[in-house]
C-alpha cells in the first residue's frame, strides 16, 4: 500500500480536481441520504465507482509514483468510475439480455472485479482480495472436485459475474449500501465534529473531570478515547487523535511508555463499541438482525461502560503500584469547561433525539451535521467555509478504504449466500465445539483475531458473522431454552411435544437439567422449533439473536491489541517510544473485557431491554471486573498473595455467573471488601 506524495501537495492541479471531485461526492451522499431518491443499484455503483477512483489517486501502485504509474492508477480508477456508469445506463439491457453476455458486458464486468481486488489490495491487505478469488473461483471451478460436506456443483463464469456485479446481491448489494448510507454518513459526521473542535473539547472535559483521581492521566485517556472513538469510527485514528495528547500526558505523570500506550491502545478499541455511533458497526448490526438501531445503542450502553471501568481498573490500580498520588492541578473547572465548548455535545443530543422520535440513521446524521454547523456560528469557533469544505474533503478521505472494501465484501457475501457455505460453516463450528457454546464462542475469538489481522472491525465483524452468527445463536438459543425447561413449568405445548418422546416427561412440571437435555436432543428440528417458540419470548429471542451478533462484533476489535498484528498497538507504540510487540501484550491484557464480557452476553440477558434486569447483571459486574483485574495484576490497595489471587477470581467468578446464588454474590461482595481493607492498610504501613 502507496499513498500517493502527490496527495499531499496543495498546488499540484491534478490535487485540486480530486479536491472538488471530493466535494461533490460528499454533498451528493448527503443530498440522496436525506432528500433525493435514487435507485440502490445505482447509488452502490456510483459509490463504488466515485470512491474507487479516488483510491487511485491516493493509493498508488509503487512507492514512488512516477508519470506513468500515475497514468496507470488513474486509468484504472476511471475504468472503475465507467463500470458503474456502464452499469446504469445499461441496467434495462442487461436483465433483457441476463447470462447471455456481450463483449461490453464481459469486459466491465471483469474489470469491475480486478479492480476492487487491487484497490482493496492497496488501501487494506491480502486478505480480502485472497478469499474474493478463492470464493469466485470455488464457485465456478474447483469446487465440484470437493469432496463431503464442502462439494458445491459449480456455476457458469456468466452466472458468477451476473450475481457478482449485474444483479443487487453482489458488489453492489446490502452490504455496498450500508457503505454508502450509514457507515458514510456517521463518519463525515465524525469528521465535522472533529473540525469544529470535538477533539480538543473531549480532552478537555476528561482532564476536568478525572484529571485529579489517582491516575487521572491514564483515566483521560480512557474517558477521551471513549468519546473520540464513537465519533472517529476507528480505533487506529482515535490512537493517533488522542494518543498525541494523553500518551505524552501520562508519561509526564509517570507512567510508563509501553503502559501509557497500552492504555491509550486499548481505550481507543473500545471506542467503537461505545454508544451512539459505535463505529457504524451497530448500522451493520442493525441491517443484519432487522433489530432497530435505537434498540441496539440503547442495550449496548452498560456493556461498553464495564469495558473502559475495566480499563480504567487496570490504570488504578498500575498509579497505586508506582505510588501516583500526586493530583493533576492544571485541571480546569468542568463547568467552565462545559461554558466554553458544551454545545459541541449538542449535536450528539440531537442525534438521539431524532433516533428517538423514529428519523432513519441517515437522516438523522444529515440534520446533525447541520447542526454542528449552525450551532458552531453561535461560538467564537464558527465554521465558515473553508472548515466545511476541509470537513467534507477529510470525511470522503476517511472513508476511502471502507468504501473499496466494504464493495469488495459483498462479493464474499454473495457467495456465501449461493453456495449456503455459511450453514456448513456453522455446523462445522458445531461439531468442533460439540455443541458447547463456551467452545464456540474460542473458536470465534480465534477466527476474529486471524481475520483481524488483516481486516477493520467492520469487514472481520461481516465475515464473521455471515458465517458463524447463525451457529451461534442457535446455541444461545439452547442454552437459553434449557435454562427455562429447568426453571419454569412447561407448557401444554411442550408437554405434547414430550409425550411423543417420553410419555413421561409429560407428567413432570419442571425438567431437570438431564431430562431437558435429553429431550433437546431426541427432538427433530421441526419439533424442536415449536418447543422453543412455546417457551421462550420474542424478547428474549430478539436478545438471543443480538447477543449472537455483539459476540462477534466484541470479538472483532481484539486484532486492533492483540500480537502478532495489533495495528492500535503498534501505532500507539510508535508515539511512546516504546517496543511495539511489547506494548501490543501490554494492550492485549488491558483490553481483557473484550473476551470476558462477551461471555456475560451468552450467559446472562444483559443485552435485554428489560432495564432493570440488565442493571441487576451490571452492578454485580463492576466488583466482579474489580476482583478479575486485581486477580491479574496481584494487586488491588497493595500486593496480594498467589493465595489472594486465587480467592480473587472465585470471587469474580461468582459474581459474574448468573446462577449463582444471592447469598454467595453477597458473601463474594464482602470477602472482596475485607481483601480491599487488608491490601489497603498494608500499603499504608
Amino acid at each position: 500500500m502507496h499513498t500517493a506524495s502527490l496527495a499531499d501537495d496543495d498546488k499540484n492541479p491534478t490535487h485540486s480536481l480530486i479536491t472538488y471531485f471530493s466535494i461533490i461526492i460528499a454533498l451528493a451522499h448527503i443530498y440522496f441520504n436525506v432528500w433525493g431518491t435514487l435507485s440502490e443499484l445505482w447509488f452502490s455503483a456510483l459509490h463504488f465507482g466515485s470512491f474507487t477512483l479516488l483510491a487511485a489517486y491516493h493509493y498508488s501502485c509503487i512507492k514512488n509514483p512516477t508519470p506513468l504509474s500515475r497514468f496507470f492508477d488513474l486509468s484504472l480508477g476511471f475504468v472503475a468510475f465507467f463500470s458503474a456508469v456502464y452499469l446504469i445506463t445499461m441496467e434495462e439491457a442487461l436483465y433483457d439480455r441476463g447470462q447471455h453476455f456481450i463483449f461490453t458486458d464481459w469486459f466491465f464486468a471483469i474489470a469491475s472485479i480486478i479492480i476492487v481486488i487491487e484497490f482493496t489490495r492497496r488501501t487494506s491487505s491480502w486478505v480480502i482480495p485472497l478469499l474474493i478469488i478463492i470464493a469466485l473461483s470455488y464457485v465456478a471451478g474447483w469446487g465440484r472436485y470437493v469432496e463431503g460436506m464442502f462439494h458445491f456443483p459449480g456455476l457458469s463464469w456468466e452466472t458468477v459475474l451476473f450475481r457478482s456485479y449485474f444483479s443487487s446481491d453482489g458488489m453492489f448489494g446490502t452490504i455496498a449500501r450500508i457503505s454508502s448510507t450509514y457507515v458514510f454518513m456517521f463518519i463525515l459526521l465524525g469528521a465535522f465534529l472533529v473540525q469544529s473542535g470535538a477533539g480538543d473539547f473531549i480532552i478537555r472535559l476528561a482532564r476536568s473531570l478525572v484529571g485529579r483521581f489517582i491516575g487521572g492521566a491514564g483515566l483521560v485517556a480512557v474517558f477521551g478515547s471513549a468519546l473520540m472513538g464513537s465519533i472517529s469510527g476507528s480505533a487506529v485514528a482515535n490512537t493517533v487523535s488522542t494518543g498525541m495528547i494523553t500518551i505524552p500526558l501520562m508519561k509526564r505523570s509517570g507512567f510508563s511508555p509501553r503502559f501509557a500506550a497500552g492504555v491509550e491502545s486499548a481505550a481507543s478499541t473500545g471506542g467503537q463499541i461505545m454508544p451512539p455511533v459505535m463505529g457504524a458497526g451497530a448500522f451493520v448490526m442493525s441491517s443484519y438482525t432487522q433489530i432497530p438501531y435505537l434498540h441496539i445503542i440503547a442495550v449496548a450502553v452498560f456493556p461498553a461502560l464495564l469495558y473502559f471501568i475495566t480499563v480504567a481498573l487496570f490504570v488504578r490500580i498500575e498509579a497505586r503500584k508506582l505510588h501516583l498520588v500526586v493530583m493533576d492541578t492544571e485541571t480546569e473547572p468542568v463547568m467552565q469547561v462545559l461554558k466554553e465548548g458544551g454545545h459541541l455535545l449538542i449535536p450528539l443530543f440531537i442525534l438521539v433525539g431524532l433516533l428517538i422520535v423514529g428519523f432513519t440513521p441517515t437522516y438523522t446524521a444529515g440534520l446533525s451535521i447541520i447542526s454542528v454547523i449552525v450551532i458552531s456560528w453561535f461560538t467564537k469557533d464558527k465554521m465558515g467555509f473553508k472548515k466545511i469544505i476541509q470537513a467534507l474533503v477529510a470525511g470522503v478521505n476517511n472513508m476511502i478504504t471502507m468504501a473499496v472494501l466494504l464493495v469488495a465484501v459483498g462479493i464474499i457475501i454473495n457467495v456465501v449466500s449461493t453456495t449456503g457455505i455459511g450453514n456448513t460453516f456453522s455446523l462445522m463450528i458445531n461439531n468442533w465445539a460439540e455443541g458447547s457454546l463456551l467452545l464456540s464462542i474460542i473458536f470465534i475469538a480465534i477466527a476474529s483475531l486471524i481475520l483481524g489481522m488483516g481486516l477493520p472491525v467492520t469487514a472481520a465483524y461481516i465475515v464473521l458473522g455471515t458465517l458463524s452468527a447463525p451457529a451461534l445463536y442457535e446455541l444461545i438459543t439452547q442454552s437459553h431454552l434449557l435454562h427455562t425447561l429447568t426453571t419454569e413449568p412447561l407448557s401444554d405445548t411442550v408437554k405434547a411435544v414430550a409425550s411423543l418422546i417420553n410419555p413421561e416427561l409429560a407428567q413432570q412440571q419442571i425438567l431437570t437439567l438431564s431430562q431437558a437435555q435429553t429431550l433437546l436432543t431426541q427432538l427433530p428440528q421441526e419439533m424442536l422449533t415449536v418447543v422453543r417458540d412455546s417457551m421462550l419470548s420474542p424478547e428474549l429471542m430478539t436478545t438471543t439473536l443480538l447477543s449472537a451478533h455483539m459476540i462477534i462484533y466484541w470479538l472483532s476489535q481484539d486484532s486492533n491489541v492483540t500480537p502478532p498484528v495489533c495495528l492500535a498497538a503498534f501505532t500507539a507504540a510508535s508515539i511512546a517510544g516504546s517496543p511495539p510487540m511489547r506494548t501490543g501484550l501490554t494492550a492485549w491484557k488491558l483490553a481483557k473485557g473484550l473476551y470476558i464480557l462477551p461471555l456475560l452476553f451468552a450467559y446472562t440477558p444483559l443485552l435485554s431491554a428489560d432495564i432493570k434486569q440488565s442493571f441487576m447483571i451490571f452492578i454485580f459486574a463492576l466488583p466482579a471486573v474489580y476482583a478479575l483485574v486485581g486477580a491479574i495484576e496481584g494487586y488491588l490497595e497493595g500486593k496480594v498473595p498467589w493465595h489472594g489471587r486465587i480467592i480473587l477470581l472465585a470471587i469474580a467468578a461468582i459474581l459474574f455467573i448468573p446462577s449463582s446464588l444471592l447469598i454467595l454474590k453477597l458473601l463474594g461482595l464482602i470477602l472482596l471488601g475485607v481483601i480491599f481493607i487488608v491490601t489497603r492498610e498494608k500499603a499504608s504501613i
